[in-house]
């Protein structure tokens, strides 16, 4: 009922949002003109009650052009390959410089795979970039079947496959432990496809170290209760209606749950900015919002055995991990380079919990394998801002062309 009830509220608010979306944009055009700070205070509130709700449609990655070699190139997103969980994205260059190619795993857990739109972007002037772009859950009719984690293995497996041998794989945040396992598993069945290079940054390798707050919800209620308290049916009038999925608005409610004080400052500072007309630091708000309130769902097993096998049973890290009834195997990765990536200040994978991947893969050679610890970065900082761009991005790329 969580979810009927949830998109009854949305469908009721639209007319609403509507109405306040045309009367911000009379004030702020013809009735500007008197430029009045009442006019002003209630074009911004009218704004503000327009953008209050969700969209669970992945916002456009907006990356057009890219310099390669100081010219400026087009970029096209283009579709290489597509199951009816995800599509891999290639975003395909105007040129013809051969460039290492690289596999960017972006999470599924509640946002879309534009949500490392910053990341993509550092890394595209130097590689051939694609990217795991996963749909909608909702999306997704139930005829197509379960995805959990075994098929999401499945897909990495896949996508490494469409890039062929030599191309190097790089994980961000929570889908570490499922790359980790994929590049395990084609190492155990000697896949041509095998990654040159893993770099895994900021995921839940062994979430034992240093638990956050994250793991410790985790560990304190069982899957019965995740099951029970945060699994909902897609209502009618979608393709997926039916399907069980873990709601991406309940995840995004959890997300702002942790910190509701800056969220809402920060809406208070929007509501100021529209208010005198700052819509520079308005705008950069807006577009920060925009991205975090399109939500994602993910199908019920996904979320519910990723929560058991990494969060609870910490299958990977123990050795008991298994992918379709097969025992994964990170001793049997050889072939492939591993970098892993941490930030200092991480509050969601603490220090250490991605480190765990080094003394697993014990059959890559040292000087295959780096660890990176970024000092003064939080969870994002890891793979988006200035610290990715200036510090960690340069250690990624040198382990790609070591080994490329």
């Amino acid at each position: 009922m969580l979810y009927y009830a949830y998109q009854l509220q949305s469908d009721l608010m639209k007319p609403v949002r509507a109405m306040a979306d045309a009367a911000a944009t009379l004030l702020n055009g013809p009735m500007g003109q008197f430029d009045s700070p009442a006019l002003r205070n209630l074009a911004a509130a009218f704004e503000m009650v327009s953008r209050a709700g969700l969209t669970h449609a992945r916002p456009p990655f907006g990356i057009d052009s890219v310099l390669v070699g100081g010219e400026e190139v087009p970029v096209v997103e283009e579709a290489t390959f597509s199951t009816p969980f995800g599509t891999l994205l290639r975003f395909r260059k105007a040129t013809n410089a051969v460039q290492p190619r690289v596999l960017v795993i972006a999470p599924l857990s509640g946002h879309f795979a534009t949500l490392l739109r910053n990341t993509v972007a550092v890394l595209l002037p130097e590689h051939d970039v694609y990217i795991t772009d996963w749909h909608n859950a909702r999306d997704v009719g139930v005829e197509h079947g379960r995805f959990g984690f075994d098929e999401y293995v499945d897909h990495v497996i896949r996508f490494l496959e469409e890039l062929g041998p030599g191309a190097h794989l790089v994980s961000v945040c929570q889908p570490c432990a499922h790359a980790f396992a994929a590049v395990a598993v084609m190492a155990q069945t000697d896949n041509p496809a095998q990654p040159a290079s893993m770099t895994l940054m900021a995921g839940p390798i062994d979430t034992r170290i240093n638990p956050t707050a994250v793991n410790e919800l985790a560990t304190t209620h069982t899957i019965g209760w995740f099951e029970r308290n945060l699994i909902s049916r897609v209502p009618g009038g979608f393709p997926g209606a039916g399907r069980r999925v873990y709601p991406g608005f309940v995840q995004l409610n959890a997300f702002m749950s942790m910190n509701p004080k800056r969220h809402i400052d920060t809406h208070i500072d929007l509501f100021g900015h529209l208010a005198k007309g700052d819509i520079e630091k308005a705008e950069t708000t807006k577009t920060f919002y925009d991205e975090y309130f399109a939500v994602l769902d993910l199908t019920a097993e996904f979320y519910l055995e990723t929560v058991n096998l990494v969060f609870q049973k910490h299958a990977l890290p123990k050795g008991e991990l298994t992918w379709h009834g097969e025992k994964v195997e990170p001793a049997a990765i050889r072939k492939t380079a591993l970098l892993t990536v941490e930030g200092e200040r991480d509050d969601i994978c603490s220090v250490g919990q991605t480190l765990a991947a080094q003394d697993l893969c014990t059959g890559i050679r040292p000087y295959k394998k780096r660890h990176h610890l970024q000092a003064g970065v939080g969870h994002y900082g890891v793979f988006s801002g200035s610290r990715w761009a200036g510090q960690i991005y340069p250690i990624v790329r040198n382990v790609i062309l070591a080994n490329d």
